[in-house]
């Protein structure tokens, strides 16, 4: 757990910014990177900017691997309408990120870890794939034999994230069902995200 965290504080420090609202984090505090020149930003070019802001993304996702994050930005095109609300959609919709954005884990890493174990089910059926894409209206459990897991619990009582409004979660029973597909300004992003930006930088 401490080294997850550790990952955690290392990879905030790496891009400057709060990925995940941790209010303890010093970076709620500050407006520029740490470090003795921590202040002095150069300023990027427009690709520097579409590429740091993709990292920032594919990061919040847990490290997404950057075939996949293709993938969804094909599949955000391929929707229809605004790319890049259809992006974040897709995101939010892995089953990693959910079970983390229910509480049943406390990070988002340590949730895949978690969901590739074999401790959650979708409608009754175990699922062990951290992409798995869950639809408005599926019901996430932890199974029955993991729900006694001292790190469920920790998770469940920990007080670094709230549950987004697009869940509806019973934390005594470890269920929660997914009852809309968010938008950008349904997410509780713990900074600013641009995932305009990450449209322009595979549209190039």
């Amino acid at each position: 757990m401490k080294s997850i965290e550790n990952a955690k504080k290392k990879t905030n420090r790496r891009y400057g910014a709060n990925l995940w609202g941790d209010p303890k984090s010093p970076l709620n505090k500050r407006e520029y990177a740490p470090g003795q020149h921590g202040q002095r930003r150069k300023k990027m070019t427009d690709y520097g900017e579409q590429l740091y802001a993709k990292q920032k993304l594919k990061t919040y996702y847990g490290n997404v691997n950057e075939k996949q994050f293709h993938k969804y930005y094909v599949e955000a095109v391929r929707r229809g309408g605004d790319s890049a609300e259809n992006l974040v959609g897709i995101l939010e919709s892995r089953l990693d990120n959910l079970v983390y954005k229910a509480k049943f884990a406390s990070t988002i890493f340590a949730s895949r870890q978690f969901v590739n174990h074999g401790h959650v089910t979708v409608n009754g059926k175990k699922v062990n794939i951290p992409s798995y894409m869950v639809k408005v209206g599926d019901v996430i459990e932890v199974r029955e034999k993991s729900k006694q897991l001292a790190i469920v619990a920790a998770a469940v009582e920990s007080s670094l994230h709230e549950v987004p409004g697009y869940l509806e979660v019973d934390s005594k029973k470890l269920t929660a069902k997914y009852t809309f597909l968010p938008k950008f300004d349904d997410i509780p992003y713990g900074c600013v995200m641009e995932p305009n930006l990450v449209i322009e930088y595979y549209s190039r």
